[in-house]
C-alpha cells in the first residue's frame, strides 16, 4: 500500500481546550489529534507522520484504510447497516459459521465490545451454575491478579487490579483472585471456597495478560488447569479480547497453550476497528435462551460484514505467517536494545505481535516517559502498566517498519536516559 504524501493533506486546526469543554475527562490523552491513517501510519492534524504500534490498542488488525475493509464497509452501509436482532441477519449467520468452523466453540453471541462479551460470559456462568449444576446460591468465578476484563461494574470486579475498582464499591459479589501462572494457588482457592452453597463455578483467564504487563500463560499451567476444571465440573473461560484474532500468531490465543476453553470472548481486532464483540461457547454450556440476554446493536449487518472480511483476509493473505515472522523480528530487536542497557530493561516477552519490554522497577524511568519520547520521534506506543512498553502494531506490519520502529525507539530511549542523567 502506498502512503499519501503530507503535501496532499494540509494541516487542520484543532483546539484541545474546545474539545475538553464538552467531553468528559475520563482519559489522560496525549497531546496530539489524529486526522487520518493508511497502512501502519497515522498523521495528526498538524501533518506530522507517525508509525503506529498501538493500532487502536490491538484493534486495527488490517491497519488503516485497508482496501478490503473499506470496500466491505462502504458497500454494506449503502445496503443495510442495522435492523436489530428482532429479525434474522444473514451477515451475522455467515460470521458465526466462519468463527465456529475455525475455533473450538459451537455457538456465538454477538455484542459490541470486549467488556460486553465478558459480561455475557459472566451471565452464562451464573445461569449454568443455577440451572445445570447443583449449587444455586453462590457461584464463584476465579480470575487472576493483574488481569483486565473490562470497565463495566461486573468486569472491573473480575479485573484483578484494585486501581480499576477504587471508588466503585460495592463491587459485584462472586469473584475471587489468584496469582497468574500459579497452579497451587488455583488448587488452594478451590479448596478454600468450596463449602455449602458456595463453590467455584468458573475460572476466567487471559491466555496472555495484556494490560497486566504482556505476560504469556505457561503451557504446563494451562494443561493442569484444564484437567482441574474437568475433574471439578468448573467452566474454563478465556478472555481473548486483546490476544485473539491472529495477534498471537495463531488465530486464537488458546492455540498457543494446547488446551481448549469452554467459553471464549473476543472483540478488539475482530472487525478491525468497527465495534463488535463475541462470546463463544461449547454446546454443553449453551444455556442463554430468548429473553435471558440481548444486545440492540450486537451483530448488526455492518459490524458482521466487517468482521467477516477481516477474518477472511487474515486467512486468504496468510497474515498469520507475517505475524509470526514480524513478531520474532521485533523480539530480536527488542532483546538487542535491552542487552545494550541491562540495568534499564529486565525482560522482553510476548507472542506474535503483542510484545512487552519491561523496565527495571528500581529505575526512575517509566513506560510513559518512553512513550512520550517515542511519540516525539514519530513512533506511537502504549504502556502496559508503569514499567512495561507494549508493542501491538497492525498485523500487516512490514519488515522495514519493524526495523524503523526499533530505530526510533532506540533514539527515544537515548534521549530519555540523557535527560534523566542531566
Amino acid at each position: 500500500m502506498t502512503h499519501t504524501t503530507l503535501t496532499e493533506n494540509p494541516a487542520k486546526s484543532f483546539d484541545p481546550q474546545h474539545f475538553d469543554n464538552y467531553v468528559m475527562h475520563t482519559y489522560g490523552r496525549f497531546p496530539i489529534a489524529i486526522d487520518r491513517g493508511e497502512g501502519c501510519r497515522l498523521w495528526d492534524t498538524k501533518g506530522k507522520e507517525y508509525l503506529d504500534f498501538v493500532a487502536g490498542i490491538a484493534t486495527c488488525t488490517l491497519g488503516h484504510g485497508h482496501p478490503a475493509l473499506v470496500k466491505t464497509v462502504s458497500e454494506q452501509i449503502q445496503s443495510l447497516h442495522h435492523v436489530s436482532n428482532l429479525y434474522y441477519i444473514p451477515q451475522q449467520g455467515e460470521l458465526a459459521q466462519w468463527m465456529i468452523e475455525h475455533s473450538c466453540a459451537d455457538k456465538v453471541f454477538f455484542c459490541n465490545s470486549g467488556a460486553e462479551a465478558n459480561e455475557a460470559a459472566i451471565k452464562l456462568i451464573r445461569k449454568y451454575s443455577h440451572t445445570v449444576l447443583d449449587f444455586l446460591e453462590q457461584p464463584v468465578i476465579l480470575t487472576a491478579k493483574a488481569s483486565f476484563h473490562g470497565r463495566t461494574l461486573a468486569t472491573i470486579t473480575a479485573t484483578g487490579q484494585p486501581k480499576y475498582q477504587q471508588d466503585f464499591e460495592p463491587l459485584m459479589p462472586g469473584f475471587a483472585y489468584v496469582p497468574y501462572n500459579d497452579i497451587k494457588a488455583i488448587e488452594h482457592a478451590i479448596a478454600d471456597i468450596d463449602e455449602g452453597n458456595r463453590r467455584v463455578a468458573a475460572i476466567m483467564l487471559e491466555p496472555l495478560q495484556g494490560e497486566g504487563g504482556v505476560r504469556p500463560g505457561e503451557i504446563e499451567y494451562f494443561l493442569r488447569l484444564r484437567k482441574i476444571c474437568d475433574e471439578n465440573n468448573i467452566l474454563l473461560v478465556f478472555d481473548e479480547v486483546q490476544v485473539g484474532v491472529g495477534r498471537s500468531g495463531k488465530l486464537w490465543g488458546y492455540e498457543n497453550l494446547g488446551v481448549e476453553p469452554d467459553v471464549l470472548t473476543s472483540a478488539k481486532g475482530l472487525a478491525g476497528g468497527i465495534p463488535i464483540g463475541a462470546m463463544m461457547c461449547k454446546e454443553f454450556c449453551n444455556v442463554l435462551t430468548p429473553g435471558t440476554h440481548a444486545s440492540t446493536f450486537g451483530g448488526n449487518p455492518l459490524a458482521c460484514a466487517a468482521a467477516l472480511t477481516v477474518l477472511k483476509t487474515i486467512e486468504e493473505e496468510n497474515i498469520l505467517q507475517n505475524v509470526q515472522a514480524r513478531g520474532e523480528q521485533l523480539r530480536t530487536r527488542l532483546r538487542a536494545i535491552a542487552q545494550k542497557d541491562p540495568t534499564l530493561f529486565t525482560d522482553v516477552r510476548g507472542w506474535g505481535l503483542i510484545n512487552g519490554l519491561e523496565i527495571n522497577e528500581e529505575m526512575s524511568i517509566t513506560s510513559i516517559d518512553i512513550v512520550k519520547a517515542a511519540m516525539e520521534e514519530g513512533l506511537l506506543l502504549a504502556p502496559a502498566g508503569p514499567k512495561v512498553l507494549r508493542f501491538v502494531p497492525p498485523l500487516i506490519v512490514t519488515e522495514e517498519e519493524i526495523n524503523q520502529a526499533a530505530d526510533l525507539l532506540e533514539t527515544a530511549i537515548n534521549k530519555v536516559c540523557a535527560a534523566t542523567v542531566n
